[in-house]
Protein backbone atom coordinates (compact mmCIF):
# COMPACT_ATOMS: atom_id res chain seq x y z
CA UNK A 1 0.00 0.00 0.00
CA UNK A 2 1.34 3.39 -1.09
CA UNK A 3 2.04 6.18 2.06
CA UNK A 4 -1.02 8.22 2.58
CA UNK A 5 -3.21 5.67 1.98
CA UNK A 6 -5.87 5.22 4.01
CA UNK A 7 -7.29 1.58 4.90
CA UNK A 8 -9.55 2.75 6.05
CA UNK A 9 -13.10 1.05 4.38
CA UNK A 10 -15.63 4.09 5.11
CA UNK A 11 -12.48 6.86 3.79
CA UNK A 12 -14.08 7.97 1.03
CA UNK A 13 -10.64 8.85 -1.71
CA UNK A 14 -11.96 9.58 -4.88
CA UNK A 15 -15.27 11.79 -3.75
CA UNK A 16 -13.52 14.99 -5.97
CA UNK A 17 -13.94 15.02 -9.51
CA UNK A 18 -11.85 17.18 -11.81
CA UNK A 19 -10.72 20.57 -10.57
CA UNK A 20 -11.09 19.65 -6.98
CA UNK A 21 -14.75 20.03 -6.65
CA UNK A 22 -16.75 17.68 -5.10
CA UNK A 23 -18.31 14.88 -7.07
CA UNK A 24 -22.18 14.12 -5.63
CA UNK A 25 -22.25 11.32 -7.71
CA UNK A 26 -19.46 9.71 -6.00
CA UNK A 27 -21.53 10.54 -2.49
CA UNK A 28 -24.67 8.12 -3.91
CA UNK A 29 -22.82 5.72 -5.24
CA UNK A 30 -20.36 4.67 -2.22
CA UNK A 31 -22.46 3.27 0.32
CA UNK A 32 -19.56 3.04 2.70
CA UNK A 33 -18.64 6.39 2.60
CA UNK A 34 -19.10 8.71 5.96
CA UNK A 35 -19.58 12.08 3.93
CA UNK A 36 -23.06 10.25 2.75
CA UNK A 37 -24.09 9.01 5.83
CA UNK A 38 -23.48 12.38 7.42
CA UNK A 39 -25.40 13.85 4.87
CA UNK A 40 -28.20 11.52 5.00
CA UNK A 41 -27.98 12.03 8.79
CA UNK A 42 -28.06 15.88 9.00
CA UNK A 43 -30.14 16.27 5.96
CA UNK A 44 -33.20 14.21 7.31
CA UNK A 45 -36.17 16.40 8.19
CA UNK A 46 -36.45 15.60 11.84
CA UNK A 47 -32.77 15.78 12.44
CA UNK A 48 -33.22 19.90 11.15
CA UNK A 49 -35.99 20.54 13.36
CA UNK A 50 -34.30 19.28 16.29
CA UNK A 51 -31.19 20.95 15.81
CA UNK A 52 -33.07 24.18 14.88
CA UNK A 53 -34.92 24.06 18.24
CA UNK A 54 -32.00 23.44 19.83
CA UNK A 55 -30.28 26.57 18.95
CA UNK A 56 -28.55 28.44 22.23
CA UNK A 57 -31.23 26.83 24.51
CA UNK A 58 -31.99 22.91 26.64
CA UNK A 59 -34.89 21.28 25.71
CA UNK A 60 -36.55 18.04 27.57
CA UNK A 61 -37.82 15.22 25.26
CA UNK A 62 -41.62 15.89 26.27
CA UNK A 63 -40.55 19.75 24.69
CA UNK A 64 -39.03 19.02 21.43
CA UNK A 65 -42.20 16.29 20.88
CA UNK A 66 -44.38 19.18 21.09
CA UNK A 67 -42.76 21.70 18.93
CA UNK A 68 -41.97 18.96 16.28
CA UNK A 69 -45.53 18.93 14.53
CA UNK A 70 -45.67 15.11 12.82
CA UNK A 71 -42.79 13.24 14.63
CA UNK A 72 -43.73 9.95 16.43
CA UNK A 73 -42.09 9.03 19.96
CA UNK A 74 -39.92 6.75 18.44
CA UNK A 75 -38.94 8.85 15.94
CA UNK A 76 -37.91 11.57 17.81
CA UNK A 77 -35.69 8.76 20.28
CA UNK A 78 -34.06 7.69 17.06
CA UNK A 79 -32.99 10.94 15.64
CA UNK A 80 -31.89 12.25 19.43
CA UNK A 81 -29.86 9.04 19.60
CA UNK A 82 -28.13 9.67 15.93
CA UNK A 83 -27.27 12.79 16.68
CA UNK A 84 -25.87 12.43 20.28
CA UNK A 85 -23.60 9.38 18.21
CA UNK A 86 -22.38 11.15 15.61
CA UNK A 87 -21.51 14.18 18.36
CA UNK A 88 -23.99 17.05 17.32
CA UNK A 89 -26.43 16.33 20.52
CA UNK A 90 -25.63 15.94 24.33
CA UNK A 91 -28.05 14.14 26.43
CA UNK A 92 -28.51 15.46 30.19
CA UNK A 93 -30.03 12.76 32.53
CA UNK A 94 -30.70 14.28 36.07
CA UNK A 95 -31.26 11.61 38.68
CA UNK A 96 -34.35 12.87 40.07
CA UNK A 97 -37.64 11.01 40.36
CA UNK A 98 -39.04 11.12 37.82
CA UNK A 99 -35.56 11.09 35.50
CA UNK A 100 -35.15 14.28 33.88
CA UNK A 101 -33.51 14.16 30.61
CA UNK A 102 -32.54 17.58 28.50
CA UNK A 103 -31.02 17.95 25.48
CA UNK A 104 -28.66 21.02 24.17
CA UNK A 105 -26.75 21.21 20.89
CA UNK A 106 -22.62 20.52 21.45
CA UNK A 107 -20.22 23.13 19.73
CA UNK A 108 -20.10 20.76 16.94
CA UNK A 109 -23.83 20.96 16.62
CA UNK A 110 -23.75 24.72 16.64
CA UNK A 111 -21.62 24.92 13.81
CA UNK A 112 -24.34 22.84 11.98
CA UNK A 113 -26.76 25.24 13.01
CA UNK A 114 -25.22 28.18 11.37
CA UNK A 115 -24.91 26.27 8.17
CA UNK A 116 -28.79 25.09 8.19
CA UNK A 117 -29.31 28.70 9.00
CA UNK A 118 -27.22 29.89 5.80
CA UNK A 119 -29.53 27.45 4.17
CA UNK A 120 -32.70 28.57 5.21
CA UNK A 121 -31.80 31.93 4.71
CA UNK A 122 -31.42 31.47 1.02
CA UNK A 123 -34.78 29.55 1.27
CA UNK A 124 -36.23 32.98 2.55
CA UNK A 125 -34.84 35.08 0.07
CA UNK A 126 -35.74 32.79 -2.96
CA UNK A 127 -39.01 31.43 -2.15
CA UNK A 128 -40.84 33.55 -4.19
CA UNK A 129 -38.30 32.88 -7.32
CA UNK A 130 -38.95 29.45 -6.49
CA UNK A 131 -42.97 29.44 -6.81
CA UNK A 132 -42.84 31.31 -9.76
CA UNK A 133 -40.52 28.58 -11.27
CA UNK A 134 -42.90 25.52 -9.96
CA UNK A 135 -46.39 27.42 -11.35
CA UNK A 136 -44.56 27.74 -14.98
CA UNK A 137 -43.33 23.80 -14.90
CA UNK A 138 -46.79 22.75 -13.86
CA UNK A 139 -48.61 24.97 -16.72
CA UNK A 140 -45.78 23.57 -18.97
CA UNK A 141 -46.90 19.72 -17.45
CA UNK A 142 -50.63 20.56 -17.61
CA UNK A 143 -50.08 21.66 -21.31
CA UNK A 144 -48.03 18.54 -22.45
CA UNK A 145 -51.06 16.25 -21.24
Amino acid sequence: MEEGTSKSPSHCAGTYGAGGDPDPFQWDTREDCDVRQILDRVADKWSLLVIALLDRRVLRFTELKREIDGVSQRMLTVTLRQLERDGLVKRTVHPVVPPRVEYELTPLGGTLHTTIRSLVTWTEQHQNEIAAAREEYDAKEAARV
